[in-house]
């Protein structure tokens, strides 16, 4: 017997990795999967990929799903303006088990009405926009996936196969999910309260020679002597310039910056050696395996021995 159905909504200008990882992940797992469009005919995504839906939102009865995906894409802003996929989606929620999104999604279905009150997420780029536009969702940029009752929102694009496996396990269990990101060599299953935000976009890369020398420094040797006398002494200013400079420039304070550094460190340690944490934390500075383990779930969202557990590579 197939696990459920799933109903992926799509329109003119989808991002079609939001559609395809996805779709792949549950069609891996074995469910019963429709994609429905704005219209009869092809669908062009955002990068020109066409797709041909198995049926328009004038012909899907749209109580026969169990599990309504919305994905995302630069089109979503013109799709949410047509009437006609906005009451299809609010006409399929109404009966449906679980109501998704991924990436921009979102904006579909704050657009009909589903997410007052809701904790929900989205890509970081677009999350000030859905606060803006409907500040009856809550919106919260960090996380990779949300779930709040029977709605479950993700963040850009790959997250939405972060969130198709968590609710294949929901459906089928942790070995299913693990069966199917084995497949699709997906072998970091991660978290949903794991942050979104990679080192490229968590600080502004500094842009004088002075600042860039000093970041340098301090991703050259995560557990060296970064103190703000050490920095300055790099940077050739004084503490106090040091810190203000620093925190005007690259958007968060030297100690900060600092610290992301070195847990982004021990992520990579901990993902590819067998070291203890106690000597992970004694090897970025952070002096006892306790700091480490509170920081780390302070920043990434879960402990490091979890982060071990989901992230660990094949050939550590």
């Amino acid at each position: 017997m197939k696990p459920g159905t799933v109903t992926f909504v799509i329109f003119d200008g989808y991002e079609s990795l939001d559609l395809a990882g996805p779709f792949e992940v549950f069609g891996e797992a074995g469910y019963d999967l429709t994609v429905v469009g704005p219209k009869a005919g092809h669908v062009r995504s955002s990068k020109g990929l066409s797709v041909n839906p198995d049926l328009s939102v004038g012909t899907a009865d749209p109580r026969r799903t169990e599990t309504l995906v919305a994905v995302g894409g630069d089109g979503v802003f013109a799709a949410r303006s047509n009437r006609r996929i906005i009451d299809w989606i609010a006409a399929a929620a109404t009966s449906a088990r679980r109501v998704t999104s991924v990436c921009s999604g979102t904006f579909l279905l704050a657009e009909a009405g589903l997410l007052r009150d809701r904790r929900v997420t989205t890509h970081w780029r677009a999350a000030d926009r859905l606060a803006r536009e409907y500040p009856e969702v809550h919106v919260d940029a960090d996380p990779i996936f949300i779930q709040d009752g029977p709605f479950w929102t993700s963040a850009g694009i790959t997250a939405g196969m972060d969130l198709a496996l968590a609710l294949v396990e929901e459906d089928l269990g942790p070995q299913a999910a693990l069966n199917v990101a084995r497949e699709l060599n997906l072998f970091l299953r991660r978290p949903g309260s794991q942050s979104q935000f990679s080192v490229p976009l968590w600080a502004t890369p500094p842009e004088s020679d002075v600042l860039r020398r000093v970041v340098d420094a301090i991703h050259a040797d995560p557990g060296g002597q970064h103190g703000i006398s050490d920095l300055a002494e790099v940077a050739g200013l004084s503490p106090r310039h040091l810190q203000r400079r620093f925190t005007n420039e690259i958007g968060q304070p030297p100690s900060a910056y600092v610290e992301r550094v070195r847990i982004e460190a021990a992520q990579r340690d901990l993902s590819e050696r067998d070291d203890p944490v106690e000597a992970i934390a004694r090897r970025y500075g952070f002096g006892t395996a306790e700091t480490l383990r509170r920081t780390f779930h302070r920043i990434v969202g879960i402990a490091p021995s979890d982060y071990r557990a989901r992230f660990r590579t094949a050939n550590a």
